[in-house]
């Protein structure tokens, strides 16, 4: 008799530890450019940069701080709020 192990949803990304596998290619090429950089130049901010978004893209329960930020920045910089003000009857 074979035990089969499925997730709990089958319709949710992949994942490997506490990345979503598109995160940890990510995190990969940039830490090969890191490397490079710093090798080739001293230069270390590519580093620091892919260590910042290795540590937001974290996930928890399907989601992440990036996801926050997102969300957060596409909400107050980018959709336009609209605000509708009306008069109750009764109310002048």
């Amino acid at each position: 008799m074979t035990n089969y192990i499925y997730p709990d949803n089958l319709k949710s990304a992949p994942m490997l530890f506490l990345w979503r596998l598109q995160d940890l290619v990510k995190i990969g090429i940039g830490a090969i450019i890191s490397v490079v950089a710093l090798a080739e130049t001293g230069f270390t901010i590519p580093l620091v940069i892919t260590i910042a978004y290795a540590f937001l893209a974290i996930r928890f329960d399907d989601t992440s701080i990036l996801d926050f930020l997102r969300y957060a920045i596409n909400y107050f910089f980018i959709e336009q709020q609209e605000y509708r003000w009306q008069m109750r009857k009764g109310e002048e």
